[in-house]
């Protein structure tokens, strides 16, 4: 295997050069790294990364710790980490916690103990605890996608969730909805609590007090069961004061009796995962969509999962938003950002398509 000191003999100058050269630091001139370039290339020289790792305390390493790798959005968002990774030299390490607060504390410290440079975080639930476990380290780190308390001094990057749900449920109530159901995430997601926040803005504006809002996961599972719920407790009655029904994954629904009556005209879904689950469930129910029942929801998918683009969304600008959050950490590693950390909040794009359907009556 060659050595540093072979590439250095081909090239006629000194080792001291040649790891300069690869470590682009110090002074040499363009002719200088071209004569070590080539000799590197001839003899497929490969520079020790963790000999070179263990004198600088760098590994030139980033951690991406994400929810969920099968949705598409989270796949969409690892590719603009990455792609800003690698323009400024670095690796990235992917983490998928299934939103799991176990397999997000188990990660962390994997990835801690393998000293990587920084950490972009997506929270499994409240991030206070997974930030703090970060810094304790000296680690910078960047929150993705989620709401941070103003407390926590940390960088973030997300999508602005209030506004997309608003304009969602805001154009189901001019098309002449009166009764629209939320399907949303677990009550610990800040994404969760903001959509649901921003469907209820868009229903107070508009002087509507029929609400039904039901909390579970963020995958196809979740939709199909909320969905279900809402659709099965047509003719079924309501509590004498209980206009408003928040409902968790494990509530009691036959001794409670507090959904609504009669079934929802519409669908809004916090995330692409529940709108595929509640499209399903909506089917079972011979209910076609948008004929019989509108749908619509958060996150697009990818032109090339979708022949026939048919759901109307928010769309999240998921690249811009890992490659932003790149950014914002690499500036934090090299002293360039600013003194007081950053909330990135990126807009999100509301795409009308078929599943919202036509004006409906406003009477129904």
């Amino acid at each position: 295997m060659p050595t540093i000191r072979d590439v250095a003999r081909l090239a006629g100058v000194a080792p001291i050069t040649v790891s300069r050269v690869i470590n682009n630091s110090g002074y040499f001139t363009d002719e200088t790294r071209q004569r070590v370039e080539e000799a590197i290339h001839t003899l497929g020289y490969m520079p020790n990364s963790l000999a070179r790792s263990l004198r600088s305390h760098k590994t030139r390493t980033l951690a991406l710790v994400l929810t969920d790798i099968t949705n598409p959005f989270w796949t969409t968002v690892a590719r603009g980490v990455e792609d800003a990774a690698s323009d400024a030299g670095f690796s990235v390490i992917l983490c998928n916690t299934d939103e799991s607060d176990i397999e997000q504390e188990r990660y962390l410290r994997i990835i801690l103990e393998k000293q990587v440079d920084g950490v972009l975080l997506v929270p499994s639930g409240e991030p206070h605890e997974p930030v703090s476990t970060i810094r304790s380290q000296n680690v910078p780190v960047v929150v993705l996608d989620r709401r941070v308390s103003s407390d926590l001094d940390v960088d973030s990057v997300r999508s602005d969730s209030v506004q997309g749900a608003y304009e969602l449920v805001r154009l189901l109530i001019k098309l002449g909805h009166r009764r629209i159901a939320a399907l949303t995430g677990p009550q610990d997601v800040s994404t969760a609590v903001d959509r649901v926040s921003g469907y209820r803005q868009a229903l107070h504006e508009a002087g509507l007090d029929w609400e039904m809002v039901l909390y579970g996961e963020y995958d196809l599972a979740s939709g199909f069961r909320l969905a279900n719920i809402a659709l099965e407790n047509e003719g079924r009655p309501t509590s004498d004061n209980h206009d408003l029904h928040d409902l968790t994954s494990g509530f009691d629904l036959t001794s409670q009796a507090l959904l609504a009556n009669p079934r929802p005209t519409a669908f809004f879904a916090a995330n692409n995962f529940l709108a595929i689950g509640a499209l399903r469930a909506l089917r079972a129910h011979n209910l076609q969509v948008p004929e019989q029942v509108a749908l619509v929801g958060f996150d697009d998918l990818p032109e090339s999962l979708v022949v026939d683009p048919f759901l109307t969304v928010a769309a999240q600008p998921a690249y811009e938003m890992g490659y932003k959050a790149t950014e914002l950490l690499m500036a934090r590693l090299t002293g360039r950002a600013p003194e007081n950390c950053q909330e990135i909040i990126l807009p999100t794009q509301l795409i009308v398509r078929r599943s919202s359907g036509d004006p409906v009556n406003s009477s129904l």
